[in-house]
Parts: structure tokens; sequence; C-alpha cells
């Protein structure tokens, strides 16, 4: 299945340095899943309007590599909201610094779910859910 590049503006874009590689000189998975954690909690944050902590990842696919110096872009969308949770679908697109935006790929997407919290760590409901 062919993914289009999202027609709207990311949440978040990075570019992944030599330091955020693995011991084989890759981009390490677990980098690319906390920068799309600080995406989707910055989706479910502006919904919530509250802190949101996340409670769980689903259905993660790591399509494609990324190398140091891409530039990453993560786009969010809302997918389910509960009455204290709400699930962000997370794609992450990468592209070669000079290379055009049209030549981005998709490399990885993912579901994260985030609960909305107060100020004693207890779940609240979601407002605008």
């Amino acid at each position: 299945m062919t993914k289009q590049l999202p027609d709207k503006v990311p949440t978040l874009r990075v570019v992944p340095l030599p330091a955020d590689t693995n011991a084989y000189g890759d981009i390490f998975g677990g980098w690319l899943l906390s920068q799309m954690d600080l995406a989707g909690a910055s989706e479910a944050t502006t919904l919530a309007k509250c802190r949101v902590v996340t409670v769980g990842v689903d259905s993660m696919n790591f399509h494609q590599p990324v190398f140091v110096g891409d530039e990453v872009s993560f786009y969010t969308e809302i997918v389910r909201t509960g009455r204290t949770s709400i699930a962000v679908h997370v794609q992450s697109w990468a592209r070669g610094r000079t290379e055009e935006v049209d030549k981005s790929r998709m490399v990885t997407e993912g579901v994260f779910t985030f609960v909305a919290i107060d100020e004693d760590r207890k779940p609240i409901e979601v407002k605008n859910g």
C-alpha cells in the first residue's frame, strides 16, 4: 500500500545526528520511537489541554531506514478519543536534506495512546473528547 505525504504542516520536524545511531551507524529505532512519542503527545496535549502520559503503542511499523542528516517530519492525527484517553496515529517521513519535499519517504508509522492526567498524575476526563 502506497502512502501519500500528508497535506498539512508536520507536528514535529527534526534532523538525526551521529549520536542517534546504533553500533552499525544506522539511526536507532528507539530514537525514532521517542520522536514519534513527542509528536503524538503534542497532538494529544493540544486536544486535552492538560498533561498527558503515554500508556501504549500499537501497530508500530518500520518501513524504511533513516540516515544521519535526513530531515524527518512527524505528522499526527487523532484517531480515537475515550473518556480519559486519546489515540494518535503518527507517520514519520524522511528526505535527504538536499532533496525536494516530493522525494520524502514514509519511514515509520504507529498508533500511540495517551491518558490525560491532573497535577497529582491521576487520570482525568478529556473535556474535548
